[in-house]
């Protein structure tokens, strides 16, 4: 029995997911055994996989430094780019780099690369002064975020970093707002003395989650924002934008509100916050400000919301675990396997399409139910977490073994092995198929590509069965759509009323594979009551009639024709 646990717990890990992160078009996970799969658009490397190919499915990111495995404990994914922080503190990123958001001085990089940058700096709550430099202590990442074009860490003594694409003064901007490139992370002062807990990053603003003394103590977040502010997403009331992080009042100090989450859209913002003045302390509230033209604030408006704005809509007495920010839809996950999502075409992210008709057709102003179909539903069971891409949605669910995700499916960004729009959850290929990729030689050794494997033509082998398999299925599901509708229809006819599962006869819910049908027929007759057996009467009474009509009717139409023959 213990050699049975050991192995389930080792299953467990490797098939576990722990985390996710969508960019534009790519999504990352991570496993709890430390490994990073990707998925989707493969463009400008940000697959980390050696190519630019895309992928349909979850292909593992092999990274090996000095010949050991790398494990990792985060995902971050940015528009065009990815990052993911090691076990050890390091930071590794791939993908788009003309901002410098990999932290490397260079070009793309289309496999994972370690950023040095962070191994010559050190950590600047470690000291007193920024002179003081003899003082400083090895920097060591704790956390990471992704977005837009720019990249944030938080160290081991709580500061925050930032790079790529970053708001900050320059001197061509005369002290106004401007967004500067750097490939070198840049400490943010400003919360020096303070702990940053949490931060997100839309396209050019910045919301983070600050204690509010020395330390964290677990429930003294300061909530600040700054960067650029023209549709409001700063939530401070107005839309001058702001160089330097200033406090959201709604979330200052002294606030009742206690935020636990935050999330970043390309211009709106979303927060999940708990009600300290409320005695039940596991009621959450979601958020929203910023721009609001599609729906993406969720507060049955398409106005931007200059100030923090709770969501109406969500089901009363939930605990939110869950929320993040697409290009133009919000999404939510409580405890209870509750989905919700809001924002452009009825909140899956997706531009107006001329599928979309009637009351199909519009952006949803306010939180939509997101049902799980088949035997799960309607509730996700065991959520973990939810991330929206630029037009897509990934869930993790069932305690971290299995993937829904819908919305936009262009470059397999879905992970279900297809390139098509998804207008309703649909399960992703997890686990993958982890043989095929060991034996592909994907493997990378300090950044380079082994091109000696057969992965690519593997792959490609394994995509052409995948498509076949995936348009077998279409076709058996619209053959039994076509005998559903025949079924339904003969038995409506024949009991009047629609056909239902319960209806099934016994003999076809057993695995013989043979009946007899004589028996069966006489069964379901003795189990039938009066009003059932009388409909079948009338039904039985009326087919013959019919029956008889027609052949007469044939008989006459032929003895005319024969008539006119001669």
């Amino acid at each position: 029995m213990e050699d049975a646990g050991a192995a389930l717990d080792s299953r467990t890990l490797s098939n576990k997911i722990v985390a996710i992160s969508a960019g534009e078009a790519h999504t990352l996970a991570l496993t709890g055994e430390g490994d990073v799969y990707a998925w989707g658009r493969g463009t400008l490397g940000r697959l980390g996989t050696g190519s630019e190919e895309d992928s349909l499915f979850p292909v593992r990111i092999h990274v090996r430094d000095r010949n050991r495995r790398v494990k990792f404990v985060e995902v971050a994914a940015g528009a065009y780019h990815s990052l993911a922080l090691a076990d050890d503190g390091s930071v590794w990123a791939w993908g788009h780099n003309t901002y410098g958001q990999l932290g490397l001085n260079g070009e793309h990089a289309l496999v994972p690369r370690l950023i040095y940058q962070f191994f010559e700096l050190g950590s600047p709550g470690a000291f007193t002064d920024e002179s003081e430099t003899s003082s400083r202590t090895p920097l060591k990442v704790s956390s990471i975020k992704a977005g837009g074009m720019m990249s944030l860490a938080i160290d081991n003594v709580g500061a925050l970093w930032i790079w790529g694409n970053c708001p900050q003064q320059s001197s061509s901007s005369e002290g106004g707002f401007s967004l500067v490139s750097s490939f070198i992370p840049i400490p943010v002062w400003n919360f020096h003395g303070h702990t940053v807990v949490k931060v997100a990053c839309g396209n050019e603003h910045v919301v983070a989650l600050v204690s509010a003394g020395e330390t964290y103590k677990g429930s003294d977040l300061i909530c600040y924002s700054w960067g650029n502010n023209n549709h409001g997403q700063l939530g401070l009331g107005d839309t001058d934008s702001r160089l330097q992080p200033e406090i959201i009042e709604k979330f200052s100090q002294g606030s009742p509100w206690e935020v636990y989450a935050v999330a970043c859209g390309a211009f709106h913002t979303a927060l999940l916050a708990l009600d300290n003045r409320s005695s039940d302390t596991t009621t959450s509230v979601c958020w929203t400000f910023g721009l609001g033209d599609n729906g993406q604030l969720g507060l049955g408006t398409t106005r931007n919301a200059l100030l923090p704005k709770p969501v109406e809509g969500l089901l009363q007495n939930v605990f939110l675990i869950s929320v993040d920010c697409g290009l133009f839809h919000t999404s939510v996950v409580s405890s209870a396997g509750d989905v919700w999502s809001w924002g452009m075409e009825k909140g899956l992210g997706l531009c107006p399409d001329a599928r979309f008709t009637g009351t199909d057709a519009g952006d949803a102003l306010s939180p939509l139910l997101i049902r799980c179909n088949g035997p799960y539903g309607p509730k996700f069971p065991g959520t973990v977490q939810v991330a929206c891409g630029a037009a897509h949605t990934v869930l993790v669910a069932n305690d971290g073994y299995k993937l829904w995700s819908w919305g936009r499916g262009r470059s397999g960004v879905l992970g279900n092995g297809r390139t098509t729009d998804c207008y309703a959850p649909s399960i992703a290929l997890w686990p993958p198929l982890i043989e095929d990729f060991e034996e592909g030689g994907l493997d990378h050794v300090d950044g380079v590509k082994n091109n000696q494997g057969k992965g690519p033509a593997r792959i490609k082998e394994m995509e052409k069965r995948l498509s076949m398999a995936t348009e077998e299925t279409r076709l058996l599901r619209s053959k039994l759509s076509m005998m559903e509708k025949y079924a339904s229809l003969l038995h409506g006819s024949i009991f009047g009323k629609p056909f239902e599962e319960q209806d099934m006869p016994t003999f076809l819910l057993q695995n013989s594979g043979t009946f007899d049908i004589a028996k069966e027929w006489e069964s379901m007759l003795e189990s039938s009551d009066r009003d059932r057996l009388t409909r079948l009467e009338l039904f039985y009474r009326n087919l013959l009639t019919g029956v008889k009509d027609k052949l007469l009717k044939k008989r006459i139409q032929e003895m005319v024709k024969e008539c006119l023959d001669t």
